[in-house]
């Protein structure tokens, strides 16, 4: 038994670290234009937070046995930090501020119940503290992707919905939920059984709509290039050449304003 569940924690480990390894295209587009345009740091700092939590909670001297908790959030946290730099340093003034006021709750929140943890419960109440605080923040990392959910229902569309992504969270909830389960851990088991069901319902979702894919961004495409021939007829001089300059601007507006209906 101690053996599958080995196996079943080495699998989590690994679809775990794709997870937190999928943003990196997100990051080499921040980077390569120096901007965090429209995307969110949100997600990254909370992330952070249960992977703190659970790194904690899976110490030998909080919960015994769950090292490989330990292991995969620790890089995940590492992993996360990393992405939350990298938004501070290019993100605007304003959502810098914010973004850094986030992270200071972050930490604050991971340093205090470490603390509690260490100075004022043992044994047992230990573990249901660290456990409970770990579940509830992971819970809530793995109901992240409900708005995605709701736009794919709304836009019977998968594009925006990777299979891959999809697979991976089904996957990685499905490991840690039996890992969980084959421990008698309800800390590890009932936080990954709600991510493995979320990421069926995907899946479901995925199954349902994949014929629809790429419907919303061929209508986008269509708009995009009336709007292209539209500025180029606005943008001709007298004696029928272009204004380039002006054209190009227009299409990145254009081109703005699909990405925020998106």
């Amino acid at each position: 038994m101690d053996v599958v569940r080995f196996i079943f924690g080495i699998l989590g480990n690994a679809t775990a670290l794709f997870l937190f390894l999928s943003p990196i295209v997100t990051f080499q587009r921040i980077i390569r234009k120096r901007s965090t345009e429209d995307f969110s740091g949100v997600p990254y700092n909370m992330t952070m937070l249960n992977c703190l939590l659970s790194a904690w909670y899976g110490l030998p001297f909080i919960s015994p046995n769950n090292l490989l908790v330990s292991t995969i959030n620790g890089t995940g946290a590492v992993i996360e930090a990393i992405y939350v730099m990298i938004f501070l340093i290019f993100a605007p003034p304003k959502m810098r501020i914010r973004m850094f006021g986030l992270l200071m709750v972050v930490i604050s929140i991971f340093s205090a119940v470490a603390l509690v943890s260490l100075l004022a419960l043992h044994g047992q109440h230990r573990k249901l503290f660290c456990g409970l605080a770990a579940t509830i923040f992971s819970i809530a990392m793995y109901a992240s992707p409900l708005s995605i959910m709701r736009l794919v229902i709304k836009t019977k569309s998968v594009e925006y919905m990777p299979f891959l992504l999809s697979l991976f969270v089904f996957l990685c909830g499905t490991s840690w939920f039996i890992y969980g389960l084959l421990g008698r851990d309800p800390f590890v088991a009932v936080p990954n059984g709600c991510g493995s069901f979320l990421g069926a319902l995907q899946l479901i979702l995925y199954a349902i709509y994949r014929n629809n894919k790429g419907n919303e961004i061929d209508d986008n495409n269509s708009a995009r290039d009336s709007s292209v021939e539209m500025e180029e007829t606005k943008h001709t001089n007298g004696n029928g050449t272009t204004n380039y300059k002006d054209m190009e601007k227009g299409n990145d507006q254009v081109h703005q304003k699909i990405v925020s209906q998106v």
